[in-house]
């Protein structure tokens, strides 16, 4: 393994060897979603992944909703299961110190703060690849560490509305601007940051060094307008909220039926003819103004409302089964809970049980499988400093190194 390439087998071990990334060393120096989404996303393919975490509250996710029977927050549960926790102090010597040496035989570190803070710590870029030539050294900020924004803390509200997200999320015209539901843009980077460290260390054994990885919400944003990029880019004006509907084809939206809602994607013409198949409406393909989808995206009020009209004679569950008999794309809408313990949810393990403080939690699973080099997600999310004992013993530090720095508040360890 090149770079630092320190394959610590006890670590390994322990996090149970298994994964693509078995071996691999992360120190996660993050806090609340987008750092703690590329620590997670790595600890699942098998790294051993070691979050790094304040004395006192730790990461603020903490004293978010606990979960029913166990006093850790089920967001924190989400995001940080499978890592180890320690507690170091940075705002001292000693500590930083301590994440030096730690550092120094790392593969990867993962930090979300402001740009310059790591610098104010003495724990930037360019000091620890001195140290650490190897090193892959995430960042993942507001908005990137370079531009008029660079210095500019960011949060996924302030990203999905200067990205144009609010812009063309929403009912329509003359709405209040809406957000998306789920933190898109803090997600998103999170899954950014791990792509990029994947690359990073997949270049480092061809060439044997780290490097930075550099990305943002700001971009996270703005990489999920792809569709609304291309009809500004294309057309010099900036589309607008269109509901569930796309803004390049139609029909492709959610429509009512008798009983609630089900989504229809029958924009090409093939599935087009289907659904009028299927829906008994055969005449509207010879009618103008549903003849192409250009014809239909110019008249899509009016493809709305005659769709609308025919679906509220039945319900969802006899449109979805004449739908799927004509191979037309469609399905229903269903609440979050509904989503969760839907059958192909759990097909394809999707929600899957860790323990949590003597407790069995349930928390989303791998999105990402691999045929040869399965992750394992035995372990539930840290305590404040669970690990820290362990962790400094795995990387060098004795015994009488250890009492001192818990003596003297550097790092800490968890107390029941």
């Amino acid at each position: 393994m090149n770079g630092s390439g320190i394959a610590n087998e006890r670590a390994a071990g322990e996090c149970g060897g298994r994964g693509a990334l078995a071996g691999i060393r992360v120190l996660e120096l993050a806090h609340i979603m987008a750092g703690p989404v590329c620590g997670r996303m790595l600890a699942d393919m098998g790294a051993d992944v070691v979050k790094v975490e304040a004395p006192g509250g730790g990461d603020p996710t903490r004293a978010l909703v606990p979960l029913e029977g166990v006093d850790t927050s089920g967001a924190f549960v989400m995001m940080n299961r499978g890592k180890r926790g320690i507690v170091v102090d940075l705002k001292g010597e000693e500590g930083r110190g301590v994440v030096r040496r730690l550092l120094a035989r790392c593969d990867v570190v993962i930090e979300n703060f402001r740009k310059g803070v790591m610098e104010g710590f003495g724990l930037g870029y360019e000091s620890l690849r001195a140290a650490n030539p190897g090193l892959v050294y995430c960042q993942i900020t507001g908005f990137g560490r370079t531009g008029p924004l660079a210095e500019h803390g960011g949060f996924d509200l302030i990203a999905q509305g200067m990205t144009g997200l609010m812009s063309v999320t929403g009912e329509g015209p003359g709405r209040p601007p809406v957000k998306c539901g789920p933190p898109l843009t803090d997600i998103t980077a999170g899954i950014l940051g791990a792509m990029g460290v994947l690359a990073a260390l997949y270049s480092r054994e061809r060439k044997g060094v780290g490097q930075r990885v550099d990305t943002s919400l700001y971009e996270a944003g703005l990489v999920q307008t792809f569709w609304q990029s291309a009809v500004a880019l294309a057309t010099g004006e900036s589309p607008g909220p269109l509901g569930s509907a796309h803004p390049l084809a139609a029909p492709y939206e959610a429509l009512p039926t008798a009983d609630g809602w089900i989504t229809i994607g029958g924009w090409n013409q093939v599935n087009w003819l289907r659904l009028l198949d299927a829906l008994d409406l055969g005449d509207l393909a010879d009618d103008p103004r549903f003849a192409t989808n250009d014809a239909r995206m110019k008249n899509q009020a009016a493809l709305r409302e005659v769709l609308a009209r025919r679906l509220r004679t039945a319900t969802s569950e006899e449109w979805l089964q004449r739908l799927e008999r004509a191979s037309v794309p469609a399905g229903p809408v269903l609440s979050m809970l509904e989503a969760l313990r839907h059958p192909q949810t759990v097909a394809r393990e999707m929600v899957v049980t860790v323990g949590q403080g003597g407790e069995a939690v349930e928390t989303l699973g791998m999105p990402v499988k691999l045929s040869e080099a399965p992750g394992a997600m035995g372990r539930g999310a840290p305590r404040p400093g669970e690990h820290t004992e362990e962790v400094l013993g795995e990387y060098g530090f004795d015994e009488g190194e250890i009492a001192q720095l818990l003596r003297l508040g550097a790092v800490g360890r968890f107390k029941a």
